[in-house]
């Protein structure tokens, strides 16, 4: 029987700073991508990124061709994000800063860091420009995670801008823009006034549908949080005490 040969490895540092050094250079590079409403320029190679990622391998396989293909247009990708994970998939390693997260393109290992970064800084990262541009999947990611620091009625008041911008942009209504992801807000964690206000603002400016406040109202009256399944109702980390909770029996996470 042969015996097994020698396994060698060598130090990951030096590879890591190589590979670095490919980022983003048009040396060698086989791929543009044109990025974000700044149309930044952005240098790659088709067979690392195909490689490591399998929205890359759909989105550059065959049919681009050989050679020098034309820019691959992602005008709503924000060019800072969007090098952080070209950063990550060259080296695996990425510096996230609150302005730079992405949670984006499949990368499940990049998300759950991307969602503990945030759920860390969350305050600082609903006031991003980041925030606002966030695709609607990975704005649901955000809303269902118990770990966030901050209240809800400060997720409330950042749901309703992030869907006033998506409007603008995709020239629809906030509510419908808003549709996938506000059944997170976990609304029977708001005290009656809040509750009430938000009713009142939602009247001029429907975002939530009006059943999903009914839940929340149900709870209060019944003075019961198991009432609220199709609206739940966790405190998250940094939900803000209110009197009511002693009632909902609602434990922290």
């Amino acid at each position: 029987m042969e015996t097994p040969g020698l396994l060698v490895h060598g130090e990951a540092a030096p590879f890591s700073t190589a590979l670095r050094s490919l980022l983003n250079n048009p040396q060698y590079s086989d791929v543009c991508f044109v990025v974000g409403q700044e149309r930044q320029e952005v240098f790659a190679h088709r067979c690392l990124l195909a490689c490591r990622c399998n929205f890359f391998q759909r989105l550059l396989g065959p049919k681009l061709g050989s050679g020098m293909p034309s820019p691959v247009v992602l005008s709503t990708v924000p060019a800072e994000a969007f090098l952080a994970v070209l950063e990550f998939l060259y080296t695996n390693s990425v510096r996230l800063h609150r302005h730079s997260v992405a949670v984006t393109f499949g990368l499940g290992q990049l998300q759950e860091r991307c969602l503990a970064f945030i759920e860390a800084h969350s305050q600082e990262a609903l006031r991003t420009r980041g925030f606002l541009e966030l695709s609607a999947p990975a704005l649901l990611s955000l809303l269902r995670s118990d770990k966030l620091r901050v209240d809800e009625a400060e997720l409330v008041l950042a749901a309703r801008s992030w869907a006033r911008v998506g409007a603008a942009v995709l020239e629809r209504p906030v509510a419908e823009v808003a549709a996938p992801v506000v059944r997170e807000l976990r609304l029977a964690l708001l005290a009656p006034a809040e509750l009430s206000a938000l009713e009142e603002q939602n009247q001029r400016e429907p975002l939530i549908p009006v059943e999903q406040i009914v839940e929340a109202w149900k709870c209060h009256a019944l003075r019961r949080g198991d009432v609220a399944r199709g609206a739940p109702c966790r405190r998250r980390r940094g939900t803000l005490p209110r009197e009511h909770h002693c009632f909902l029996d609602l434990p922290f996470k």
